[in-house]
């Protein structure tokens, strides 16, 4: 059986499970899919074979606590210390599609903010000006930045695996995230000084080449 196929059957096995034992495998679930570097098909195998012991164990009036511990991120830690590391072509097709969505992301807001501007700021032109090596210099530092924010987001999610988080605490706590986020790249922008040969684009340009990007981005997605 293949992932996709071992995913759809997870979602329908999981319906039989009760409120209390579906919350304590989903967070397992979670905590396991985010483990980037193991084997995506070798993971949804053992968490069907949980879930399928977890579902017999259920219908004998057990609960997920009496049949995995009271420590689950422990119990997850152990599975996934047993399955083989792995750098599939799926992990590289995805880190070229975060690579398309992000930078076209970049130049979707870019060039939406210079159509905007003539009409915001009174500015006389649609075009901006651009510095190439300013732009391969930040492209080398946001691209980076934008991985470490994912491996974070990654980071945090794990984190409030197995955790009772009320949603106030969640929103902050996820409120600080993106502002960290926002902030390393704006710091960025800041830092990077005009250097270079100067190249006039104007601003349907840049929102052509994010298009295009994004399409790229979703085409790599359905190949995954």
């Amino acid at each position: 059986m293949g992932e996709k196929e071992l995913i759809e059957l997870n979602n329908e096995k999981r319906k039989r499970l009760s409120q209390e034992n579906k919350k304590y495998y989903e967070d397992m679930l979670i905590y396991i899919r985010t483990s980037y570097n193991k084997s995506d098909q070798e993971m949804e195998k053992i968490l069907v074979e949980l879930l399928d012991h977890l579902i017999d164990a259920q219908a004998e009036g057990k609960t997920a606590k009496e049949v995995f511990g009271d420590n689950p991120k422990k119990y997850a830690n152990e599975i996934l210390g047993e399955l083989p590391k792995e750098v599939t072509k799926k992990h590289i097709q995805f880190f070229f599609m975060l690579i398309c969505y992000f930078v076209a992301a970049l130049s979707l807001t870019t060039g939406v903010i210079n159509y905007l501007g003539p009409f915001i700021f009174d500015l006389s032109s649609i075009s901006n000006t651009y510095y190439l090596e300013t732009l391969a210099l930040k492209a080398l530092l946001d691209i980076p930045f934008a991985f470490l924010v994912m491996y974070l987001a990654l980071k945090y999610i794990r984190w409030t695996c197995f955790k009772e988080i009320n949603n106030k605490r969640f929103l902050f706590l996820s409120g600080l995230f993106g502002i960290f986020a926002v902030g390393l790249f704006v710091l960025i922008a800041f830092i990077v000084p005009d250097v270079g040969p100067k190249v006039e684009l104007p601003f349907y340009i840049i929102l052509l080449f994010g298009i295009i990007l994004y399409l790229l981005g979703r085409s790599i997605r359905k190949t995954i």
